[in-house]
């Protein structure tokens, strides 16, 4: 199993000067974005960085979701694309990113030390190697992937997500979902992606809707690095695939409780909007597994037939939806059935996931799978 060594625990933020002393850093880069620099997890760091003594910058201009023009990836792309690059100043942009949209070539240069602290729970970023960003020429987001990207250390302090707005919270804390149900498996991964689906069944709730509620926002912080962990080593399919050509196309839609100046659609709501039917889609190949998802996610799945175990499934995940108010369907998202042909072309050359579907998809599929609500 691979995997980034994390640290977890209420105020262990305060630990990351020690920690970059102990590894002999000299110049530390802080990344962040303008609205979390006016924050308590930055002045955390910063204090301990003081109190040890390590010289560091503060580079808060990270873009929400931003572009391969303004920058890679949220705060960790950010980090992880910037650390690539500046390692080998020579390359193309595309050398790296995932084929056939660039050309994946491995990563042979050494990396300095990344440390990820997480304020959200949702990603699991802290423990993968993976950094993403949108590529304006595809008008949809793609990546890079590689082992080498991943942190030196993710610090896991469930104190940062209290300070999560309601909808921060809901559309986060959902791609921890999508990982959690039938893709590539393994034993190990397994274990970290069904735990996760566990602790959002009965804490994801709570955590939106209770900013005070630290145990549930502790449970979720907690489940996002498992998810992590489990996605990690086993990817991540069709959700993910079909949700970067949403994001990517986005016109004007501008979520509530994000400070930002641009139109979005947040990360775990673009991967949200297709899971009901992706995963109906897919059942028919593993409908056992998909059946224990229901199952884990509350679904009492006693009488539930095989053949059933698709549209089961898909009723809870929009259940779920309903819970956080998320709509069902793009149009939601300001999409009509005029704008499905870009959206399928978006996501057919996003291989390195799609690839790893349990049900091979054609471009009629897709289209199919954008209509349904």
């Amino acid at each position: 199993m691979a995997c980034s060594t994390v640290r977890y625990g209420p105020g262990v933020t305060k630990e990351i000067g020690q920690d970059l002393e102990a590894m002999g850093a000299k110049r530390v880069l802080i990344m962040t974005d303008k609205t979390l620099a006016q924050m308590s997890p930055v002045g955390v760091v910063v204090n301990s960085l003081t109190i040890y003594n390590v010289n560091f910058s503060v580079f808060d201009d990270v873009r929400i979701e931003p572009t391969d023009v303004s920058g890679r990836g949220i705060c960790y792309g950010h980090m992880q694309g910037g650390h690539l690059y500046a390692s080998d100043p020579e390359a193309d942009f595309l050398d790296y990113v995932n084929p056939p949209i660039g050309k994946g070539k491995p990563v042979t240069a050494k990396l300095s030390p990344l440390i990820a602290v997480p304020t959200t729970a949702g990603t699991g970023s802290e423990t993968t190697g993976v950094a993403i960003f949108d590529y304006e020429p595809l008008k949809a987001k793609t990546g890079i992937a590689n082992r080498a990207l991943r942190p030196t250390l993710g610090i896991i302090d469930p104190l940062h997500t209290l300070l999560m707005p309601e909808r921060v919270a809901a559309y986060s804390g959902e791609p921890s979902a999508a990982p959690g149900i039938p893709k590539a498996q393994t034993p190990i991964s397994d274990v970290w992606s069904i735990h996760a689906l566990g602790v959002l069944a009965k804490y994801f709730k709570r955590s939106v809707y209770n900013a005070d509620d630290v145990e549930a926002r502790s449970k979720m912080h907690l489940a996002s690095t498992f998810a992590g962990v489990g996605f990690g080593n086993a990817g991540v399919h069709l959700c993910h695939g079909m949700s970067y050509p949403i994001a990517g196309n986005v016109r004007n839609f501008l979520p509530s409780d994000y400070e930002c100046d641009h139109p979005i659609i947040p990360h775990g709501l673009s991967v949200v909007m297709t899971a009901p039917a992706v995963f109906q889609f897919t059942a028919s190949m593993c409908p056992e597994r998909h059946i224990e998802a229901a199952k884990v996610l509350g679904k009492d799945v006693t009488n539930v037939k095989r053949e059933d175990a698709g549209p089961v499934l898909a009723d809870v995940l929009r259940e779920f939806m309903h819970d956080m108010k998320v709509d069902n369907g793009l149009e939601a998202l300001g999409y009509t059935t005029d704008d499905i042909p870009a959206l399928v072309k978006g996501t057919l050359p996003q291989h390195r996931v799609t690839k790893l579907a349990p049900r091979e998809q054609s471009e009629e599929d897709l289209a199919a799978l954008l209509r349904i609500q």
